[in-house]
């Protein structure tokens, strides 16, 4: 079932079957990264300008930020030639059944100098004892894995963005191969170019949200279905990447330094805010949310 407005609601939150919170996560190391090219707004102005000492500063705080929030992190080499492969959040989506099964559906990315990262990281999956899946063949153009498919905290429900990275059609799939429903948000501006950096997902009912990236519909449906909702906007949004934070158990956000008003709005609704700099990922267009993929 994918819903794309709030007539199509029949649910809440609550109701839906839980799925426990992974409590791991897979990041790729950045000794290749670097912007070699341009696929979004952010990227442009940037090319070749990346510190490489400095984002690796960059890329162990960010790895002990989760570690200090209980989260076990496994590391996988970064690959000659791939300089976006640093961003594991994109090339998958993983799942876990009622029965502790887990399986993962592999990407099928939109830019071309991207798409050979997808295979590096089926082998970290088969290696660790997942069931892989793929789309089948010519049924979707394009679906960037937890980009835009965002689990929703503790329950079996997706919100998928789409409009610029991933395809509407891919949300059918998703949703018959996972048995969950999935929740369509269009995505309006190529700033917001993912659902990550528009929407973060904090606890079952808060999240951060980008009011600007998401049509009326899409708004509708984000209030309907999460109660407490902080909004990111002007810089703290499209500069500092405020909704590309993660909360990996309901309590900690690791979130880019900057974003001052939704710090002050998250510490005053009792979350731990962990501050860390990803300037150099930043002029990728991707911060802490992209550069991990949380698994079981």
């Amino acid at each position: 079932m994918v819903i794309t407005n709030t007539r199509s609601v029949g649910f809440r939150i609550a109701d839906l079957p839980s799925v426990p919170v992974p409590g791991e996560a897979l990041m790729v190391t950045p000794e290749h990264f670097e912007v070699e090219y341009v696929i979004n707004p952010h990227m442009e102005g940037n090319v070749g300008t990346v510190d490489a000492a400095k984002a690796w500063v960059e890329w162990e705080q960010v790895k002990a930020a989760f570690e200090t929030a209980g989260v076990r992190v496994h590391a996988l080499r970064g690959v000659e030639g791939l300089p976006d492969m640093v961003f594991c959040a994109n090339q998958s989506l993983p799942c876990i059944d009622a029965d502790g099964h887990r399986s993962v559906l592999m990407s099928l990315m939109h830019a071309d100098p991207r798409k050979n990262e997808v295979p590096h990281i089926e082998q970290w999956y088969r290696r660790n004892g997942y069931e892989v899946c793929h789309f089948p063949p010519g049924a979707v153009r394009d679906f960037e894995g937890m980009g835009d498919a965002l689990w929703h905290p503790g329950r079996r429900l997706i919100w998928g963005g789409y409009g610029f990275r991933s395809s509407l059609a891919a949300y059918d799939i998703v949703s018959d191969l996972f048995d969950v429903p999935v929740v369509a948000l269009e995505l309006l501006h190529s700033d917001f170019y993912h659902l990550d950096t528009c929407l973060c997902l904090l606890n079952e009912t808060t999240a951060i949200v980008a009011p600007d990236a998401f049509t009326s519909d899409g708004m509708a449906l984000l209030e309907a279905l999460i109660p407490n909702l902080i909004r990111a906007e002007g810089e703290e949004a499209n500069r500092w990447f405020a909704c590309n934070a993660t909360c990996p158990n309901g309590r900690d956000v690791i979130i880019q330094a900057g974003c001052d008003r939704v710090n002050a709005s998250l510490r005053e609704k009792g979350f731990i805010v962990h501050e860390v700099s990803t300037a150099e990922f930043l002029k990728s267009g991707g911060s802490v949310f992209c550069m991990k993929m949380m698994v079981w």
